[in-house]
């Protein structure tokens, strides 16, 4: 099967709600990609692996579960499938493009967790005076002891991803 889902004009990822380093600058909530055009990269051949050329946004990977309206520019949330790992089981993520995952996608998800017996870390964005906070607020969603481990892993100061 051919995916003929693109990202374009999609540039949530570039925008910096996933937190990430570009070639040595922190990108984050207010601060994104300088080659994001709101539309596409605009050095998109010279992009680095890691983490462009490397990141599968959950919405383009082939056999997406998500439907096409969960398009992150659409649905306000950012999906990444096989995030970590708990139990040899994979951990999905999803990260809102905005302060938080709009209700409709969030209770998709939280379906599809179920279903698929998949647990999930997702986040919420909290608003400062001049922007949005780099610290996300985390939720675990899944088994007891996932959520119990997961809470451990935050009151200790770990990172999860």
């Amino acid at each position: 099967m051919i995916n003929a889902r693109e990202c374009q004009p999609c540039t949530a990822c570039c925008d910096g709600w996933l937190q990430t380093y570009v070639n040595g600058t922190h990108l984050y909530p207010g601060k994104g990609c300088q080659h994001s055009s709101g539309g596409k990269c605009g050095d998109y051949d010279n992009r680095p692996h890691d983490p462009c050329g490397a990141f599968t946004c959950g919405w383009l990977m082939d056999e997406s579960p998500l439907p096409t309206w969960m398009q992150p520019s659409y649905s306000k949330v950012i999906v990444v499938f096989n995030r970590l790992r708990w139990r040899d089981g994979p951990v999905d993520l999803a990260v809102p493009v905005g302060k938080r995952i709009p209700q409709r996608a969030l209770d998709w998800l939280l379906r599809h967790a179920e279903k698929s017996g998949r647990p999930l870390l997702y986040t919420e964005q909290p608003k400062e005076s001049d922007g949005y906070s780099r610290q996300q607020t985390v939720y675990a969603y899944g088994p007891a002891e996932f959520c119990t481990r997961v809470a451990a892993m935050k009151a200790s100061g770990q990172q999860l991803w």
